[in-house]
């Protein structure tokens, strides 16, 4: 059995579908009250595979919300990862992907040093990340939508916000080893990790962000911000392709400007629909068969029977790893969201 481990988009997010979820005394309650408010099981899945197989799973709403994040309430971020985590374990749950925010936090935290919470020893083996196979989505959306929009890669100046983080700096290590992208602009707050990065690459300028995003064809937003985003896109080329491979994602909603083109980063659609309710939720477009590529991961460790965590540390993520998770993303039916 897999399972996801997830979070709301926001506390006003959290309030309006408290319902849906199935515990409605939470709807009118405030971030006080999310602050302490236990990880709960909302969602029993079944995934097919184009192979036929067919697989189990539970969706754990984790209760965290960015604004704890926005609020510095870090000691409850913290708490509710390791109770969604230990909960999941409890139920006998073999896989389970951090999604969202849930393995920033871990990371950022090093709540590995954790093991203990409450009488559930964690096994680590049994989480995964997802953030392998969300980079090598969002690697495949850069090479096939720019594609689609005449955008030719051997010409291309392609930025990535947030090149340091693990989704980051593998999408430059695969743009690097698998593309012949023109140029490649890192952009991140840390500049030690920066200088790093691009000593490993043999490649790549290091920029601020106002200066990168006039001269880039491509954008790939990996960054992670709670508060959201408040920038001058007016300045993009034309046509400019911006994949938002953050969460929650709010792209689309502030960028329409004629020839700037944003694809939701790190999104994926299968074969076949899938039961359950808590894409429609989340307000996925089509909540039958689209979902986000870290949930996909477990799914796909499920599958073949592949119980470790297999994305797991900040830059570990290697280009034959993609390169794995890939093909079977491709066998049991997975591709990358190419719909504007």
């Amino acid at each position: 059995m897999f399972g996801l481990i997830g979070h709301l988009t926001s506390l006003e997010h959290a309030q309006a579908v408290a319902k849906e979820l199935g515990y409605p005394e939470y709807a009118d309650q405030g971030l006080d009250f999310w602050c302490s408010a236990p990880p709960q099981i909302v969602d029993t899945i079944k995934v097919t595979s184009l192979t036929g197989q067919v697989i189990e799973g539970r969706y754990v709403e984790s209760c965290f919300l960015p604004e704890m994040l926005a609020n510095r309430r870090i000691k409850a971020a913290i708490r509710k990862i390791l109770n969604a985590m230990a909960h999941a374990q409890k139920y006998g749950v073999n896989i389970t992907a951090l999604g969202g925010f849930s393995s920033i936090i871990f990371e950022e935290f090093n709540l590995h040093e954790s093991k203990q919470v409450r009488n559930i020893k964690l096994e680590f083996e049994r989480f995964t990340t997802g953030n392998t196979h969300t980079a090598y989505i969002l690697c495949r959306q850069v090479e096939q939508a720019s594609q689609m929009l005449g955008i030719e890669l051997d010409k291309a100046t392609v930025a990535v916000c947030g090149a340091t983080g693990d989704i980051g700096s593998a999408v430059c290590r695969w743009l690097d080893a698998r593309t012949n992208v023109a140029d490649l602009l890192l952009i991140a707050r840390n500049q030690e990790r920066l200088q790093s990065l691009q000593g490993e690459l043999g490649r790549g300028k290091i920029m601020g962000l106002e200066e990168a995003l006039p001269l880039a064809d491509i954008v790939v937003w990996v960054a992670s911000m709670p508060k959201g985003i408040d920038i001058d896109f007016s300045v993009l080329k034309k046509p400019c392709l911006l994949i938002d491979g953050g969460y929650p994602k709010n792209m689309a909603n502030q960028i329409q400007y004629p020839g700037v083109y944003v694809l939701n980063g790190g999104i994926v659609e299968h074969s076949l629909d899938i039961d359950w309710k808590i894409m429609q939720i989340v307000n996925m477009e089509v909540p039958g068969r689209q979902l986000f590529a870290c949930f996909a991961e477990s799914m796909l460790l499920e599958f073949e029977k592949w119980y470790t965590n297999f994305s797991w540390g900040r830059n570990q993520i290697t280009v034959e790893k993609m390169d794995q998770i890939g093909q079977v993303s491709v066998k049991h039916g997975f591709r990358p969201l190419l719909s504007f």
